[in-house]
């Protein structure tokens, strides 16, 4: 593409931006400039095995394809917390769990867009479903869907899902057609064990269209505003400082990234960003707070007949969901076996609450705004969340004293505690709702159900940081569909 303008410029190139680029790029009169701060691949052989391989978790100190920074979970827990940086954006590095929010989730989004009814084409237009059919299924999109079969599971997998079944669990084959819950499979965007993230499905295929760039190494340093409309953004390249104009700027760059880029640019809560040294230019008093994401508690287990890792097994083949309260998730193998460098740890079962009440916020580091940024989750704050979490483990531990799981894993150390509870705390990294829709800006809302910014013009955000609460499965099939839903309202 000529020239160093475009008419839609996209900034972040993971689970929403690759689909975004993708679909806007279809038009060849409009010229769509996609910018990332990782690597731009020129094709699928360019990708490293790493980032393929559903057996793995390519998130380790280190990781090239990873950005990471200290998450306040409690004011006593803190833990590093990665994300996806680079092309396929955290879809490329996560475990391939692809499985859409309930009718419920969609309700709370409160816009005729936006319910389950108006959102299924687009989950369908997303995927093609390898083991479903049926007007509720996808069979020509881009993104494979794949459940591994029982004669597949590893050892764990298939004790936990008889053991859930006897305890009188409903069994739920396809986690993708039921507003109920229960034990079942994992939908898995992957195919042949291979993780495929959006830009391997969505932007790799397309990426010499004539009036499509993407520009790898290229870090936006703001937004640039013209009165109440985005003409442009602000970018480091190489060391060089450079303006891009644009007719309409749509930020992509995540749960995290998204909000910070706003406050960067003068957008967000204007006493806070004279507080760290920025001028505010448009006072939005929701950019970076009210987020929620997935608490998620380690109960460790030893193996009773030694090492069970089955190298290419994906990280998590069955889970159970009991109502949207609760997601139980028996990984296949131990964190040291799943990511590179990391130090012994025992394997676990999973406890993760679903529907928290708890809320976080986002602000920039005073001491350094273009640096990582405070996130604080303030899990647990909140007695009906401590509750949840008690309840949570007490399922686990119930269910691991099972015949079936009880002749394979014996728990260890643990009590009902809350101490222990948050000694064992971590986060699912599903963080959502940072830049939340809504109709009323002075009510927190940082988006219009159209994902435009309210009260700027040329400006919009796709990606989980405009979902008002986190769904209660997880996010990644939500936010390919909400770019697929997006790239049509914009």
């Amino acid at each position: 593409m000529a020239g160093s303008s475009a008419d839609v410029v996209i900034v972040g190139g993971g689970s929403c931006g690759a689909v975004l680029a993708a679909r806007l790029s279809t038009d060849p009169d409009r010229r769509v400039l996609l910018l990332d701060a990782g690597d731009g691949y020129v094709a699928a052989e360019g990708i490293p095995p790493r980032l393929l391989d559903l057996g793995v978790l390519p998130v380790g100190e280190g990781e090239p394809a990873t950005w990471r920074y200290d998450g306040h979970l409690t004011d006593a827990r803190r833990v590093p917390v990665m994300r996806g940086f680079g092309l396929g954006g955290s879809g490329a590095v996560n475990g391939g769990y692809f499985v859409r929010a309930t009718r419920a989730d969609l309700a709370a989004w409160d816009s005729d867009l936006w319910t389950y009814d108006a959102a299924l084409p687009y989950f369908c237009r997303s995927e093609t479903d390898l083991d479903h059919r049926g007007p509720r299924h996808g069979d020509s999109g881009p993104i494979p869907v794949h459940r591994d079969p029982p004669d597949r599971r590893h050892p764990i997998s298939a004790a936990f899902h008889d053991a859930a079944l006897d305890a009188g669990f409903p069994a739920e084959p396809d986690k993708n057609d039921s507003a109920a819950a229960g034990i079942g499979p994992v939908p898995l965007n992957a195919r042949d064990g291979v993780r495929v993230n959006t830009a391997l499905a969505y932007l790799l295929p397309v990426r010499s269209r004539h009036n499509l760039e993407i520009r790898g190494h290229t870090r936006v340093l703001r937004v640039l505003l013209d009165g109440d409309r985005a003409v442009g953004v602000q970018v480091e390249r190489a060391g060089t400082v450079e303006t891009i104009p644009a007719g309409t700027v749509v930020l992509c760059s995540g749960g995290v990234g998204s909000p910070l880029l706003l406050m960067r640019s003068g957008i967000g809560p204007a006493d806070e960003l004279r507080g760290v040294g920025i001028a505010p230019l448009h006072e939005l008093s929701g950019v970076g707070r009210g987020f929620s994401d997935h608490p998620e508690i380690a109960v460790p287990y030893r193996y009773r007949d030694g090492a069970m890792h089955r190298p290419g097994t994906p990280v998590l083949q069955v889970c159970l969901n009991v109502g949207d309260e609760y997601e139980l998730r028996p990984y296949t193998a131990s964190f040291t076996d799943l990511v590179a460098g990391s130090p012994a740890m025992p394997p676990q079962l999973g406890v993760a609450l679903m529907n928290p009440a708890s809320r976080g916020e986002i602000t920039l580091d005073p001491a350094d705004p273009q640096g990582l940024p405070r996130v604080r989750y303030r899990y647990l704050e909140l007695e009906t969340d401590r509750r949840s979490a008690r309840h949570g483990l007490d399922l686990a531990l119930d269910l691991l004293a099972a015949p079936q799981l009880r002749a394979l894993a014996q728990p260890l150390d643990v009590d009902r505690t809350d101490d222990w509870i948050s000694a064992h705390l971590g986060t699912s990294q599903h963080l959502s709702g940072s830049c939340r829709m809504g109709p009323d800006p002075d009510a927190g809302a940082v988006v219009d159900e159209r994902c435009r910014v309210h009260g700027l013009e040329g400006l919009a955000v796709v990606d989980t940081s405009v979902i008002p609460r986190v769904p209660s499965r997880g996010p990644h099939a939500t936010a390919v569909m909400l770019a697929e839903r997006a790239a049509e309202l914009l």
